[in-house]
């Protein structure tokens, strides 16, 4: 059987983060299960607390203008006020996560940016699918 290229892979979102991730060999047998594309995001998986961060950009989003945006640090501080910078981290991979589903938009200026890889401060805005 010829080599195949990573693009002509298979490939699905992970759960966690979002990003695609192509099949591996060691995933032969149980591609189908497989949910995470690294041991750090199947540990961090989410969970209530990622929940509660997904459920508030939402929020924060449906009440504000269909062209305004939101400060992730205004999803910390809903969140969990009294340790809202240590949530950033998290509030800004769930974003990331959000955008690559179509659900919202993350911006420095007018510019798109990843939320993940993007440094200095960012914004959330609606994306395509907000609220389907």
């Amino acid at each position: 059987m010829p080599r195949r290229t990573k693009a002509e892979l298979p490939s699905k979102p992970c759960a966690t983060c979002g990003r695609p991730f192509a099949w591996r060999r060691k995933w032969a047998d149980d591609w189908g299960r497989v949910r995470h594309c690294s041991e750090r995001c199947r540990r961090e998986r989410g969970g209530a607390l990622d929940r509660a961060i997904e459920a508030a950009v939402r929020e924060r989003l449906a009440a504000r203008a269909p062209d305004a945006s939101v400060c992730p640090s205004e999803v910390a501080r809903q969140v969990r006020p009294e340790a809202w910078r240590t949530l950033m981290p998290r509030v800004r991979a769930i974003a990331a996560r959000l955008a690559l589903a179509g659900e919202l938009r993350a911006t420095q200026g007018a510019t798109e940016v990843d939320a993940l890889t993007a440094r200095g401060p960012i914004r959330l805005r609606r994306g395509s699918t907000f609220g389907r």
